[in-house]
Parts: C-alpha cells; sequence; structure tokens
C-alpha cells in the first residue's frame, strides 16, 4: 500500500519524539506529552472574547497567511495556500483521490474556510477541482456530467441530493470515490453510495484546526492526523479520561503558522485500542460522539459539566458522579448518582457546588456508564 508519506507509518517513539520538537519550536517546552495536562484548555468561547478584545484572531500568535474567513459567532480563522496547510491531502490520498480525478467539491467558499480546505487537500494529490460549492443541484448535476467529475467532497447528505436529481434527469455519473465531513455519516447511507460504486470515507475537523482525523479504507475509527496532538478529558476540565473511556476531544496543532494549544472542540470521543489494519500506526479515535456542553438548566439554575468535576474532586472516595436531571408533577428535580463506599454523606457539598438541593443516590462503584456523561437530562421537551 502506497501512504501519503513516511509520517503515517512511524513508530510510537518516533511520533511523539517529533511533537515535541515541534511544541518546542512553538515555545511550549516539555518532557514528555503527558506534560500537556498542566496547561489550561482554550475554549471556543474564549477565543471568541480574545478576538472581540483584538480583533481579528485575539493576540495569538499568526503568521504569513492568505486568507481570513468568519465562522458563526463570528470567529475569525487564518488560511494559508502553501502546500497542504490544513492538512487535508492526507484524508484525499487515503480515500484514493489523485492526480486522474476531477472533484466536485460541494463545500462552501463564502466566509467558512470549509470550501479552501478541501480544494488545497485536492492540490496535495494532483487532483483537479470544480469549485461547486452549495445548492443549485441541477446545475451541479450538469457539470459533473460534462465534466467527467470521478469524485465528491461535500457533507454526507448532499450527494445524495446531487445523484437523485441525476436519476430524475436522466443522467449518468461518474463518481467513484466520496470524502466527506460536516454531518454524520450514517451506515445506511454508506451502504447506499456503495450500491452505486462510491467508495465514501469521511474526516473530522473544525474551522479552528483543520483536519483532525480520518478513515481509511479499513474504515475502522479515525486515524489521528500527523500534525495534531489529540486528548481526550473530562468534560469541563483538562483532564484526561482513562484510555478507552469517553470524554471531550482536545487538540493541539503544531501549524506553525496557527498553533492552538489545547483547544476545545467540544465534541465527544473515545480512543480506540491497537492501531488500523491499514499500516497506518497513528493512534485513532471512535469518531464523533456527541458534544461534551452538557449544561442543564434545573429549578431555574445551571448545572455545568465544570461544577460536576469540582464536586467529586472535594471527595476522594468518589470514582464518578453523574447528574441526572428529571421532571415529575411539572416540576423539576435532580438526583445526584455517586459512585463512593456505602455511609458517606455528601448532601452538603451538593448544595455548596451545584447551589441546588436535590436526590442523592449512593451507587456502587464501577456502576455508573463510562461514557462521558455527567449531566444527563431526562425530560421531555415534546
Amino acid at each position: 500500500m502506497r501512504y501519503f508519506d513516511e509520517l503515517e507509518t512511524r513508530s510510537v517513539d518516533e511520533r511523539e519524539a517529533d511533537q515535541l520538537s515541534k511544541l518546542d519550536a512553538l515555545g511550549v517546552g516539555l518532557t514528555a506529552l503527558e506534560g500537556l495536562k498542566d496547561l489550561p484548555v482554550l475554549r471556543k468561547a474564549e477565543l471568541s472574547e480574545k478576538q472581540n478584545n483584538k480583533p481579528p484572531f485575539g493576540g495569538l500568535r499568526v503568521g504569513r497567511v492568505a486568507h481570513v474567513f468568519q465562522s458563526p459567532g463570528p470567529i475569525y480563522e487564518p488560511g494559508g495556500v502553501i502546500h497542504d496547510w490544513w492538512r487535508f491531502g492526507r484524508f484525499l490520498h487515503a480515500a484514493g483521490i489523485g492526480k486522474d480525478d476531477t472533484v466536485q467539491n460541494c463545500f462552501g467558499y463564502h466566509l467558512t474556510p470549509a470550501g479552501m480546505m478541501f480544494e488545497n487537500g485536492a492540490r496535495a494529490v494532483g487532483a483537479r477541482v470544480l469549485p461547486a460549492g452549495t445548492g443549485q443541484t441541477e446545475l451541479q448535476v450538469r457539470a459533473a456530467a460534462d465534466i467527467g467529475c470521478t469524485a465528491y467532497a461535500g457533507t454526507p447528505d448532499y450527494l445524495k441530493v446531487i445523484l437523485e436529481k441525476a436519476d430524475e434527469m436522466g443522467e449518468v455519473l461518474s463518481f467513484s470515490k466520496a470524502c466527506v465531513s460536516g454531518g454524520a455519516l450514517f451506515p445506511q447511507l454508506r451502504s447506499a453510495y456503495a450500491d452505486r460504486g462510491i467508495s465514501c470515507l469521511q474526516c473530522y475537523a473544525t474551522a479552528d484546526l483543520g483536519h483532525i482525523a480520518y478513515e481509511s479504507s479499513a474504515t475502522e475509527g479515525m486515524i489521528i492526523d500527523e500534525g495534531v496532538i489529540v486528548e481526550i478529558v473530562t468534560p469541563g476540565t483538562g483532564e484526561p479520561v482513562a484510555e478507552g473511556e469517553v470524554g471531550e476531544v482536545v487538540v493541539t496543532s503544531l501549524n506553525a503558522d496557527y498553533p492552538l494549544i489545547r483547544f476545545g472542540t467540544g465534541d465527544m470521543s473515545a480512543f480506540m485500542a491497537g492501531q488500523s489494519p491499514c499500516g497506518r500506526t497513528g493512534k485513532r479515535i471512535k469518531g464523533w460522539m456527541g458534544r461534551a456542553d452538557q449544561t442543564a438548566k434545573i429549578k431555574g439554575m445551571f448545572v455545568r459539566p465544570e461544577q460536576v468535576a469540582e464536586l467529586a474532586k472535594r471527595h476522594s472516595e468518589v470514582s464518578r458522579i453523574r447528574v441526572v436531571a428529571g421532571r415529575v408533577n411539572d416540576s423539576d428535580t435532580m438526583t445526584v448518582k455517586i459512585e463512593a463506599p456505602a455511609g458517606g454523606s455528601y448532601d452538603a457539598s451538593v448544595q455548596e457546588v451545584l447551589k441546588l438541593k436535590g436526590t442523592v443516590e449512593i451507587v456502587e462503584p464501577g456502576s455508573l456508564p463510562k461514557d462521558g456523561v455527567l449531566i444527563e437530562d431526562t425530560r421531555d421537551y415534546t
């Protein structure tokens, strides 16, 4: 198998040494990657505040860039045009896209960076690009047929819209590969594309960080990109969870033009054990598993994940806590499930930290799910 570069198959020690070297060049001197946990997590709300105070990039380190993009918030992101600036070439190569392909790029080109991200990646693998953007499906079909586009880039479901419009128009399209992101790729949708002879793979990326992780032909989890360091932490904190447990994805980007150290994505995932069958040696995550912001308003008061984490820290014998918001007789209820030995008293701590009275339920250690959920809202809003 041909890989994008030799970085994909290097040893764990080689990868860590290289990442430590790049961190040192960015002014973050560590003796081991585990030291990252002692640095603060940069959250999107904090980044937005920094940019409001000092536009456009909040005074953060930014090198020479060619574009400035705007995402909802608004939050501004820099962009470059040098070779594989966002690192999407690795994903497109894994999807089998190369110099013989024409990519119909249906990501947006206006204000937000997704369109340019995938175009930059296509250039890195030598593919041609039809900068199609979003909408105007009939014209999309016409162009795909006339040009003979062989690969699609866009959200998972919009390819289905194009294919169905082509059927309606009596056009036969030449798509055999698809690279998708920005939404869930449901198994039945991937299967439907496969039935049409289209191999569809997905990646995980954000406007701030660029490419983070990607599927290979093995389709077993997502392989972490070589240009980032990923941690999985307890939501609302910077503390790494145990290997294999679900938590918030925190990413350090090693892009010298726009390094972000410990950026909290707000997304949930978990590490997978072992290496991908495709031969790439990087760590893998299970993909997107929900949002980390589990803040709930109970009895008129906000209860936040960081409060639940603080409550657990106060008692060394407590291994895990889950707050369950419910509703009985048109009134909110709060049950605090605490993994701890029997006999402990936690009512005072619950009221002091969560600012609410609730039912405290002591449960057997190890009985709460290890799914990253600190606040479970069971109320029916329908």
